[in-house]
């Protein structure tokens, strides 16, 4: 994973740091503030009658934290888990979550002003209302995931009702 910083208009803009990984074919990005770690595919043990995209809960050094796959929750195709699949672990809201992404590929930094508001119709199948905005990296367009909304409160409660 690699650490790349892009330079925006001016030593005034703002600069994002968002950790990039792949889902469905396509590059997201979520804030690095809000990611605590990302780990390697562990065993996870499923719960039965819990939503259908939460993959199970894993003990994470005495922390057992509930797993939800976003392909599944977006409405992806899933790939296989692989050796380049990875949990990001996150924070949303007061409660810890990994997040099952197909790969991580790097850290970026990017300048505020490259982000757009996602436009109506954005590439992916993915709601508007998981995405804060789109940014532009040369040729690549980031996805930036809003985590606050990729679960709503009830969904929330759920799952810290599981762990």
């Amino acid at each position: 994973m690699k650490d790349v910083s892009i330079s925006g208009n001016g030593p005034t803009d703002e600069l994002l740091q968002m950790v990039v990984f792949q889902l469905g074919g396509e590059e997201f990005g979520v804030e690095i503030m809000k990611v605590q770690e990302i780990i390697r595919m562990p065993e996870i043990t499923q719960i039965p009658q819990s939503p259908e995209f939460v993959e199970g809960v894993i003990n994470l050094r005495g922390r057992i934290i509930v797993v939800i796959n976003l392909d599944k929750r977006f409405n992806l195709v899933s790939k296989e888990v692989d050796a380049h699949s990875r949990i990001i672990v996150v924070e949303i809201g007061e409660n810890v979550v990994g997040m099952i992404v197909d790969s991580v590929n790097e850290v970026l930094r990017i300048p505020k002003s490259s982000v757009d508001p996602a436009p109506e119709l954005v590439t992916s199948n993915i709601s508007r209302e998981y995405i804060t905005g789109v940014g532009k990296i040369d040729d690549r367009l980031l996805i930036l995931l809003d985590l606050a909304k990729v679960m709503d409160k009830k969904e929330v409660q759920e799952i810290a009702n599981l762990a």
